[in-house]
């Protein structure tokens, strides 16, 4: 079979090699083997690929196979504890951290992670701890049920981090302000728009935003013909600014969300898509005007196991919600396919068919 792999030296350096059919892989008590169908891309994945984290991934001495996000089919079932929860032809998707079960990320749990530190799904068929995996709904595609582990489940937890599971929060009142229209930040205008939340989003293409508005997005802004946006969003709420900000950005833009931001919101740090800084002058600022207006900034992580199984209950499955998929690559033009996600030009998700 075939898998790509990498050692984080470059998008360009990807290598597509054939290994063993794992037909006679012996499988421990508690896993199962997978034949994956569809691979969600996130924007994460290109960068450790890229060795942008170079700071927190150091290059594996051995290739590994990137990405972290899969769905597909189980073709075998290890021993009692897999077979207790799990079937064979079952249809499951993974989570990121296959340890990860509920309650913030330890040490531990984030050690486990696939795609990085331990090996990812971008392969044919790939062994997973029995935990690691969620059911798919009935009514989801393999291609929707592959953009839920990272980029939904970091959405619902910017939205519902602070309140308790099976209590997201609802009503028109919550205003969110998403920067950006990639995989987390169109999951979350899916997510806001159907707990009845309303949604300001950003973006520098006239068209995405249209495309955002037929979602349901009640506001837009073009940050690049409206460079002082954090105003434009201080306007548009009549002076109280966002109650949760969708802050993908970073260094470039945590300024503007902390200047528009409600009082006592969050703006929740999803990405640094700007890069890091050092400008302690800035920082000093900024924290000063977080201590103003009682806000906060909380670091969003993707989320537990039993945050992803609430997620679909709440949203996905009684509304039956589909992913906001932009292109869908072949298993073989994986290199093609990241480059274009590193490239921002996509509206929503980026997906392999591996089968």
């Amino acid at each position: 079979m075939k898998e790509w792999t990498t050692l984080l030296d470059g998008i360009k350096q990807l290598q597509l090699r054939t290994i063993p059919e794992p037909s006679g892989i012996e499988l421990k008590d508690d896993e199962v083997l997978v034949k994956i169908s569809r691979v969600a891309l996130n924007h994460r994945d290109a960068k450790i690929i890229n060795g942008d984290f170079g700071g927190s991934y150091k290059a594996p001495s051995n290739r590994i196979v990137p990405a972290s996000d899969a769905s597909g089919t189980i073709v075998r079932v290890g021993g009692a504890a897999a077979a207790a929860k799990w079937r064979k032809n079952d249809r499951v998707l993974s989570l990121m951290r296959p340890t990860h079960l509920t309650g913030p990320a330890t040490t531990e749990a984030q050690a486990a992670g696939i795609g990085i530190p331990q090996p990812g799904v971008l392969t044919k068929y790939r062994v997973f701890q029995s935990s690691g995996l969620v059911a798919i709904p009935d009514y989801m595609s393999f291609e929707d049920a592959s953009t839920l582990p990272t980029a939904a489940t970091t959405a619902w937890m910017a939205l519902n981090w602070d309140r308790g599971i099976g209590s997201p929060r609802r009503g028109k009142d919550t205003v969110v302000l998403i920067l950006g229209t990639g995989g987390v930040a169109i999951a979350g205008l899916q997510q806001a728009k159907s707990l009845g939340l309303t949604v300001i989003i950003t973006s520098s293409s006239d068209a995405k935003l249209e495309r955002a508005r037929q979602l349901g997005a009640d506001y837009t802004i073009n940050y690049k013909t409206i460079t002082d946006w954090a105003t434009e969003a201080l306007r548009i709420t009549a002076g109280k600014g966002a109650d949760i900000i969708f802050e993908t950005g970073g260094p470039a833009t945590m300024a503007q969300s902390i200047q528009c931001v409600a009082a006592g919101g969050n703006i929740c740090a999803i990405g640094v898509l700007s890069g890091v800084t050092d400008d302690v002058q800035q920082g000093q600022a900024n924290g000063l005007n977080l201590i103003r207006k009682n806000a906060a900034i909380k670091g969003i992580n993707v989320g537990p196991r039993d945050r992803m199984e609430e997620m679909i209950r709440e949203v996905y499955q009684p509304q039956q919600l589909h992913a906001v998929i932009d292109r869908v690559f072949a298993f073989d033009e994986a290199r093609e396919a990241l480059q274009y996600l590193y490239s921002g030009s996509h509206f929503g998700k980026v997906i392999i068919q591996v089968e």
